[in-house]
């Protein structure tokens, strides 16, 4: 199945090289890396190193994913991306994993590895395939123009978290850590979020902070409490949760907080605002 691209010409310039020119002013914005970083060779001694990453419209997240994208291309790109969000539309099942063909996007396109995909299925009580939940979904495809800047040398398998809860969480960690045990497949996991969504400046950073020092002590259980106690509307806290337990399984124990800024400091308006950062598990 050839997926269309839901979000090219709103979230990120439809035009190819407009859109080489947005993430590379990504990177080099005050708020981004600051350079454009060089991929280097693969070596998959660190692996997996995963990320958080935001999915916004570029404009205004563009440059905190950049943090995260030079921290891959630093490291190489390994053979398959598992790149979880969040479910937006409402469309899918619990877990919904897109299983066959490509993605397009300005860019050219990108394959599913459907190996993976399928064999992760087997494993999980939640995960099922589906395309229904992705077609319309922006938090997944945000992401590609970002890694087919460096390469055009990996696969994908795009994942929707419909249910987001500690046991569609480890179900879905442990599928991958499975997965890639038997397949022998070096990966990385891309879990893309938002943080706290339309407070003011104020409150954003506030709660934002709770967020990201529970990320940074791989708490997934504290995380999930704060979120219903202080009513925080972070979307993606469930993939979150799934690249902290994945990563433990994993023996990276560590994580920490490369960026954040709120769309407020993007446009000075912070009545409403959206809260983004980026993050390293290693």
């Amino acid at each position: 199945m050839l997926r269309k691209p839901a979000v090219a010409g709103v979230f990120y310039p439809d035009n190819s090289d407009e859109l080489l020119k947005a993430i590379e002013s990504s990177f080099t914005n005050s708020f981004g890396v600051g350079e454009i970083p060089d991929i280097n060779s693969f070596e998959d001694i660190d692996y997996p190193i995963n990320v958080m990453v935001p999915h916004a419209g570029f404009q205004y997240s563009g440059t905190i994913a950049s943090h995260s994208y030079c921290e891959l291309a630093k490291n190489g790109f390994p053979e398959v991306f598992i790149i979880i969000g969040p479910n937006h539309t409402g469309l899918g099942s619990e877990i919904s994993v897109f299983n066959e063909g490509e993605w397009i996007t300005p860019l050219g396109n990108v394959q599913i590895d459907a190996e993976f995909a399928d064999t992760l299925i087997s494993f999980s009580d939640f995960a099922s395939s589906d395309f229904s939940a992705h077609l319309k979904e922006h938090c997944i495809e945000v992401q590609l123009p970002f890694l087919q800047y460096f390469s055009n040398d990996f696969k994908i398998v795009p994942i929707v978290m419909g249910t987001q809860t500690i046991a569609s969480a480890n179900d879905l960690a442990t599928a991958i850590f499975k997965t890639a045990e038997k397949l022998d497949k070096s990966y990385c996991v891309i879990a893309s979020t938002d943080l706290s969504h339309f407070n003011i400046q104020e409150r954003a950073n506030k709660v934002d902070n709770f967020i990201l020092e529970d990320i940074v002590d791989m708490d997934e259980f504290k995380l999930l409490e704060e979120i219903i106690q202080y009513n925080i509307t972070m979307c993606g806290y469930g993939p979150v949760m799934t690249t902290i337990i994945l990563s433990k399984m994993c023996g990276k124990n560590t994580s920490e907080i490369l960026a954040y800024k709120t769309s407020g400091d993007v446009t000075g308006d912070l009545s409403s605002v959206v809260g983004y950062a980026s993050g390293i598990f290693k």
